[in-house]
């Protein structure tokens, strides 16, 4: 079991394959499978556990989104996204599932707090895609599986595992020339233009307010009381 306090940001997990539990000291609990999509924000602050389900590999993907001032304590949220609800699209041998953000026509339904663009692709051998991306945005590729030329078609093929940061406005264009699938993440996202400052799971806009956040949690006070007496059942 993973026994873990967040505090001033969002995490979204997408699971590839296999399946965890979650539970938090917000009396939220639930499993995502593969395929699900979990939504977490941490907002105040929040203690929640995280337990591999059931025999074999589980593998998936977590990103953290930082939330703005004014955003970073609100009250802790959960919600789970089931496969079959999230939106999907397939044209000329390539598939994208939409978590966030608009692609080959379709939108998510989630509007998360910071704006965000989350989208899985497969593209099959031969297929090739163009993607745009906000001018406002930075983002980034993550290849899951397989092989694939991104930028421009000469451009040297990336394999799976690798990270491509995309210059700002540029959008996306990416060819599978290989003999298998290729399937990637595109994640992108709004410019928080304020200070950061981390310590460990706690992102704040100064020195004060993490000191502060960590004395709250420290003492189980502002936001943090169920801390004092919560335990996971996992």
């Amino acid at each position: 079991m993973y026994l873990l306090t967040f505090s001033g940001f969002e995490t979204v997990t997408y699971m590839l394959e296999g399946a965890f539990a979650h539970q938090d000291f917000s009396g939220h609990k639930g499993v995502i499978r593969t395929g699900d999509v979990q939504w977490m924000t941490a907002g105040r602050g929040i203690v929640h556990s995280e337990m591999p389900v059931g025999e074999g590999v589980n593998k998936g993907l977590q990103l953290w989104i930082n939330l703005s001032s004014k955003d970073k304590m609100i009250e802790p949220n959960y919600q789970e996204l089931p496969s079959e609800d999230i939106v999907r699209a397939e044209k000329d041998g390539v598939e994208v599932r939409v978590i966030a953000g608009e692609s080959m026509g379709v939108r998510s339904p989630v509007y998360p707090r910071t704006p965000t663009m989350y989208l899985d692709f497969i593209l099959q051998p031969g297929a090739q895609f163009a993607q745009p991306v906000p001018e406002s945005y930075n983002a980034f590729v993550y290849i899951v599986e397989g092989e694939g030329v991104f930028g421009t078609y000469k451009s040297k093929p990336v394999s799976a595992h690798h990270c491509l940061v995309l210059g700002r406005g540029d959008g996306l264009n990416v060819w599978n020339m290989s003999s298998g699938v290729l399937r990637f993440a595109l994640i992108g996202g709004q410019p928080i233009n304020e200070p950061v400052v981390q310590y460990g799971p706690f992102v704040m806009n100064t020195q004060a307010e993490i000191e502060k956040t960590f004395e709250d949690y420290q003492l189980c006070k502002n936001g943090f009381e169920m801390a004092k007496y919560w335990r996971s059942q996992q």
